[in-house]
Order: structure tokens, then sequence, then C-alpha cells
């Protein structure tokens, strides 16, 4: 049987801004309900989702250990009050 599932999988994520302005991520919802703790955000670039498709600023993150990335997909609509959605991809 084949996954019908889209591979993008739009998250709530638990954010900080620095006083500097810099966003940063505390933790994320996956789609389950289980909320994880970032441990450590290693490097943050604009970059390509390869199996999910879509760009934003990828955050390269600590969970449990294990390297993961999450993304920050901006709104293309410059000033609206949605300023963009975060995302992972399904694997």
């Amino acid at each position: 049987m084949q996954n019908t599932k889209s591979p993008k999988v739009y998250i709530p994520v638990n954010v900080f801004f620095t006083e500097t302005g810099q966003m940063r991520p505390r933790s994320l919802v996956w789609e389950d309900g289980c909320e994880y703790e970032i441990e450590r955000i290693k490097d943050v670039r604009p970059a390509h989702a390869e199996k999910a498709g879509g760009q934003g600023d990828r955050y390269t993150i600590i969970v449990h250990g294990q390297v993961k990335y999450i993304y920050f997909e901006h709104n293309p609509e410059y000033g609206h009050r949605d300023v963009g959605r975060w995302f992972a991809e399904r694997r």
C-alpha cells in the first residue's frame, strides 16, 4: 500500500525572539500531538526542502540527540499579518 500523505507536514513551533530580532525555536509539536524540545540550533540558512518541495529558512536542530531539519516558510504577501509557517519533511 502506498503512502498518500504529503511529505510536507505543517507543524506548530514555539519560538522566542532575541533582543536583536532573531527567531529561535524552542519546541515543536508533531502531527500526533507530541511536543519535542529543541535542545540546540546548529545552523540557520535559506534552503530548499528536497523531499517536500518548497523553500524557506532551514533550521538544523537537535531533538533527542538527533539532527533534524525544520523550515520557516515566509508568506509571499509582504506585510500580511500571517508572516509565515513552519514545516518539516515526513520520513
